[in-house]
């Protein structure tokens, strides 16, 4: 993953649990100099790494964790330069989930080891949606519930989240109601 990643994941520890945590964090993670570059790509191991450290130092399920990350994910992006960008691609929850995919191949130019998942909404007759996520990377679903809640505060709209049945290892599906 880039390093943006990384940079995201200190952002949030710091944020909520201060530049203590985070070094803790690091030390569990076996990161000696951890000074990311933002646009440098480093071994999903690293991530995954912080992760599982974040989740023993602070005791939270690495599904809190990843959650909790997906919800300030939508926050940071933002504050590091990708506000336009996420206004182009809709004016809506809807609009915009079902643009994740064009969002990612215009990234993609400037990224090019990016690895980005896949998503697909599905419309359904009761105003809900299904959104369908796909990924290369296995247990990243929590992060997606995290993704919708920053999405929904964004937006200003309410939301429900419900994630259906597991599927494959490689493909999750959220319920999504705007309430």
């Amino acid at each position: 993953m880039y390093g943006l990643v990384n940079r995201a994941v200190e952002g949030l520890v710091k944020e909520n649990f201060g530049d203590d945590a985070w070094q803790r964090i690091c030390e569990r993670a076996g990161i000696e100099d951890p000074q990311f570059v933002a646009m440098e790509a480093y071994d999903d191991a690293i991530t995954f790494g912080l992760v599982a450290a974040a989740s023993a130092e602070l005791k939270l399920t690495p599904a809190a964790v990843l959650e909790a990350f997906g919800d300030y994910w939508t926050t940071y992006t933002i504050e590091e330069g990708y506000g336009d960008l996420l206004t182009m691609m809709g004016s809506t929850l809807d609009e915009f989930l079902d643009n994740l995919d064009s969002m990612h191949a215009r990234i993609a130019g400037t990224m090019p080891e990016l690895m980005p998942p896949s998503f697909e909404r599905e419309a359904c007759d009761d105003g809900s949606s299904i959104l369908h996520y796909r990924s290369e990377r296995e247990g990243l679903a929590p992060m997606v519930l995290g993704l919708l809640r920053g999405l929904a505060r964004r937006f200003s709209v309410s939301i429900d989240i419900e994630q259906l049945e597991a599927g494959t290892s490689d493909h999750a599906r959220f319920l999504v109601r705007i309430t």
